[in-house]
């Protein structure tokens, strides 16, 4: 009886680290943010916006210049790094006429505040009214592109405000499923408090769609991506990199995926 109550004690004691400690498992902003030359990126506005509950956050835009706006990109990224990181993706975006808006989500790149999944939708908000603001910004061509944990604030985003378009790489049917995937030992479904659940959300959006995975992806199962694209209602789209993991070159900046997102924004070009 003794040791079975201390089992019980010992569980619970763990559970509740795991409680107040679970979103060090789930984020990883890093602080240091280069200046855009530092990293080759060139032709860079720096711009900074308030979210709704008086955070300012960073970015970088990359414009396109000409008589009308071009279509533009805003980009939510994953759990890990911060915009400097994504810039070889802007760069390549860019370079094909596309805007782009780089941020950092709150507590990411040198951001105030902690993230956590309203927190980030907080920020989706703010981003997208920045870009609604601007002269050179045409609304009726904003297009979300979510990496991994952004394809779900991509998606909770659309739902409110939805783009002309939407590309999901790496996207999840919810970060319980993923939890549960890679903690099958813990009770997820009960501990999470961050869910970002795509899959509910993912019929309410009519917008384009193109939907980007890798066949043996560690992080995201393909499994789980496929039955995100099952889901979709909105005309769609699936591109799947055989034996290319989460964070292989083939899903950052490789050339038959940027050439796969040029060529299905090339109606709204």
């Amino acid at each position: 009886m003794i040791l079975a109550a201390e089992c019980v004690a010992v569980i619970a004691v763990v559970l509740a680290l795991i409680w107040v400690t679970q979103r060090r498992l789930m984020y990883f902003p890093v602080d240091g943010v280069p200046t855009p030359w530092e990293i080759g990126l060139t032709g860079v506005e720096p711009v900074t916006f308030e979210t709704s509950d008086g955070i300012t956050l960073s970015g970088w835009f990359l414009a396109v210049p000409g008589s009308s706006p071009p279509v533009t990109v805003l980009i939510f990224n994953g759990n890990a790094g911060n915009r400097a990181h994504r810039a070889p993706l802007a760069a390549a975006l860019h370079e094909h006429g596309l805007q782009v808006l780089l941020i950092d989500y709150r507590g990411y790149g040198g951001n105030p505040g902690a993230p956590t999944e309203n927190g980030l939708a907080l920020d989706s908000r703010a981003a997208r009214a920045y870009l609604a603001d601007r002269s050179d910004v045409d609304a009726l061509r904003l297009v979300y592109f979510g990496e991994s944990l952004g394809t779900a604030v991509a998606v909770s985003l659309a739902v409110e405000f939805p783009p002309a378009a939407l590309v999901l790489r790496s996207p999840f049917t919810s970060m319980t499923d993923l939890g549960q995937h890679h903690y099958p030992f813990l009770p997820v479904r009960l501990l999470l408090r961050d869910r970002f659940s795509t899959l509910d959300r993912i019929q309410k959006i009519s917008a384009p769609m193109l939907i980007i995975a890798g066949e043996h992806d560690r992080v995201v199962p393909i499994d789980n991506s496929q039955r995100l694209y099952d889901a979709v209602v909105a005309p769609k789209r699936l591109l799947v990199f055989a034996n290319a993991d989460h964070n292989d070159d083939e899903l950052l900046t490789g050339n038959e995926m940027i050439k796969a997102i040029v060529r299905f924004l090339q109606p709204l070009m």
